[in-house]
């Protein structure tokens, strides 16, 4: 595993990273939120365009959201400098005197590109001294009908966001953190197998069969009068979880995001989609109040393990449950290799191979 008080923090740039919910973000104020250690202000301007900029005015390092914010400048509160929000251009210093020579429009407050959908502000966070334009388009949560149910759940984790990644997609823990009637318990342990592939960037846990020791599957296959229900699960860096369900016409889908706040917090996101049990009654709140519990004993667990990761102990990943998560590391490792020499990344998954591991 990394050592993660090396002095490089372990957080990879040049992705798309949620910074916050778009709910939060009404009207003329501004929002603040910390994204890679970065701490950002955040708004829509009168068009109603998104924008991501770095709290702090490049002339002392006032943060900007303390400032104004008309729909068309962000003021800062300390000398009155104004800013245009999306690209951070200077429009105004007001000390200047009119014979001065300073361009104006040659100085930046620093501005992140920004896009709003499946209810978040997405912020493109660059890589270090590289261009801030994105290389891809801000991912997206996937869905399969016109008309469906969506949810947000979130909760902030005491940790890196390695142990936090390689805690999703652990597949060991369920029946010891996640104990419920509803769920599964260590009762119910089985073996379990499953094909792997690799995908760019990450890998897929192959179409298969939902478990079956846990209630919600039981419940779905009840519902959907389905000839078969599968699920498909990827991984794909820099910290995103996509999980599909089919069963006929009817269908789930999330996204996972872990997001580091800093060095040593991170915050997970989940937004979850569904054409399923739309017209019955109260699905939603029941839904978010399993996942809330669910969300709630990950987070707890995590706090936990943060005050036995404080002392840095030896750590050990083994196979084949711990293989996920040692994959993580080695798609990490090729990517900021790739990265460094300008070099096509080397997949360090050679090809389709099949796990087994008890839970």
């Amino acid at each position: 595993m990394p050592e993660l008080n090396a002095p490089d923090d372990g957080l990879l740039r040049g992705f798309w990273y949620p910074a916050l919910r778009g709910e939060r973000v009404r009207g003329r104020r501004l929002e603040t939120a910390m994204l890679l250690g970065i701490p950002l202000a955040l708004g829509r301007d009168a068009a109603g365009r998104p924008f991501a900029v770095r709290d702090s005015c490049p002339h002392r390092g006032m943060p900007l959201s303390r400032g104004w914010f008309d729909g068309h400048h962000l003021e800062c509160s300390y000398h009155g400098w104004k800013f245009e929000p999306v690209s951070g251009q200077c429009r105004e210093i007001p000390s200047l005197m009119p014979d001065d020579q300073l361009d104006v429009g040659k100085i930046y407050a620093t501005a992140f590109p920004c896009r709003e959908h499946d209810g978040y502000f997405w912020v493109y966070v660059p890589e270090r001294g590289a261009s801030a334009e994105p290389r891809e388009e801000a991912p997206r949560l996937a869905t399969f009908s016109d008309r469906y149910t969506i949810t947000h759940l979130s909760a902030q984790l005491p940790c890196h966001v390695d142990h936090g990644i390689i805690g999703l997609m652990d597949p060991a823990h369920g029946p010891f953190v996640h104990q419920a009637w509803w769920w599964r318990t260590r009762h119910s342990i089985h073996e379990k197998r499953k094909a792997f592939e690799p995908i760019p960037l990450g890998f897929r846990m192959s179409a298969h069969t939902p478990s079956s020791n846990s209630a919600p599957y039981k419940l779905l296959r009840l519902y959907a009068q389905a000839e078969g229900i599968t699920t498909t699960i990827d991984f794909a860096l820099p910290n995103r979880r996509h999980e599909q369900i089919h069963a006929g016409k009817w269908w789930f889908s999330s996204m996972t995001t872990v997001t580091p706040i800093t060095a040593e917090r991170c915050r997970i996101d989940v937004v979850a989609a569904w054409n399923l049990f739309r017209h019955v009654p109260l699905v939603l709140p029941i839904f978010r109040f399993f996942g809330e519990k669910f969300m709630r004993q990950d987070q707890r667990t995590m706090e936990i393990q943060a005050e036995g990761l404080k002392h840095n102990p030896s750590l050990m990943l083994i196979d084949d449950a711990d293989r996920p998560a040692k994959w993580y590391f080695a798609l990490k490792s090729a990517y900021l290799e790739s990265r460094r020499t300008g070099q096509p990344m080397q997949h360090p998954i050679p090809g389709p191979v099949t796990l087994r591991w008890r839970s």
